[in-house]
């Protein structure tokens, strides 16, 4: 239930990458890890000093990084290949479409500082399509995890997918609050039962929508609460039964409107059940240097946002 959903304080959601690395290294001697000069920022310090020699320090030569993660999944190994999300996507896309997403290569390709979250560092590398390029790989499996603990079990969970995927994650410290929920690639979590409309969420945009979905509550409207962790595969399955049970739906994310997880669910609505629909997320802009609260305001990122898309659609039905 809404009430039961709770911060237990703040935590990034790379440091969940960092921790389930650590755990990985510790379980699966298969995981190597390789860096694009940011150890710190990926927080793999932990990993490195408890096996330095499977760690490869690639220095800023992401495309290089790429070739090598491929080559080491030739060789049997599970690379974990980690850089920002704009440098591991944009930068070598090339790269990977030919040497991981064409020949099915099992690179777990790790991308944190996505989003505008990533802050003062501004739009040149708060990339907002990532999501995007890699949904439209063929095989390429697209995860975006919403807090600590989310991000973590999928840290873990991707070891155990033979094939390319595309881990997402983010700079600030964010609420956590999924501690004691089950996490299964492919499979949404249904985080609360509603009857008048679904919010699907992802990222960070998740703890945004469960702010919303409590203060629409308050108003007496009954909303389903769908966390979309895995968005490639997407779970078709869940969000259809939801659609057709509530009539209305909103997505909210920290990515492009374009290319992102609505395009995706409304994609499917058009084919197999017609159904209104409202996005949260950017409008075909790019960011700029601010705080994570300011950016999250002026691009329509925050609760009141997903608020204003609920009541926008309920009108709608």
């Amino acid at each position: 239930m809404l009430k039961d959903i709770k911060s237990i304080g703040k935590k990034s959601t790379r440091d969940g990458f960092g921790d389930g690395l650590q755990a990985l290294g510790q379980t699966n001697p298969k995981v190597v890890g390789l860096c694009a000069d940011l150890i710190g920022s990926l927080k793999m310090n932990a990993f490195i000093d408890e096996h330095p020699e499977r760690f490869f320090q690639v220095g800023i030569a992401e495309a290089n990084m790429m070739g090598l993660a491929a080559g080491l999944a030739t060789a049997g190994k599970i690379p974990y290949a980690a850089t920002f999300a704009n440098f591991a996507t944009g930068r070598v896309y090339d790269q990977i479409r030919q040497s991981i997403a064409y020949s099915h290569k099992n690179v777990k390709i790790c991308a944190s500082h996505a989003g505008l979250t990533l802050g003062e560092d501004g739009a040149t590398h708060q990339i907002l399509e990532d999501i995007g390029l890699m949904k439209m790989l063929p095989g390429m499996t697209v995860v975006n995890p919403c807090d600590y603990a989310q991000t973590k079990a999928a840290t873990i969970a991707i070891a155990d997918h033979n094939g390319p995927v595309y881990l997402r994650f983010g700079r600030p410290g964010w609420p956590r609050f999924t501690e004691d929920m089950p996490f299964e690639l492919g499979k949404a979590l249904v985080m609360a039962e509603g009857t008048d409309l679904t919010i699907f969420a992802t990222g960070h945009l998740v703890w945004k929508a469960v702010e919303a979905a409590k203060a629409l509550a308050e108003e007496g409207i009954s909303v389903e609460l769908i966390n979309i962790h895995t968005i490639k595969p997407l779970d078709e399955e869940a969000v259809l039964a939801s659609a057709a049970k509530t009539k209305a739906v909103v997505t909210a994310e920290e990515h492009n409107i374009y290319g992102g997880l609505g395009e995706s669910i409304a994609g499917l609505l058009a084919r197999k059940l017609p159904t209104p629909i409202e996005m949260v997320g950017v409008q075909d802009s790019f960011g700029e240097s601010g705080t994570v609260t300011e950016l999250m305001t002026k691009y329509g990122l925050d609760a009141v946002n997903v608020i204003e898309a609920a009541k926008k659609v309920l009108a709608r039905k």
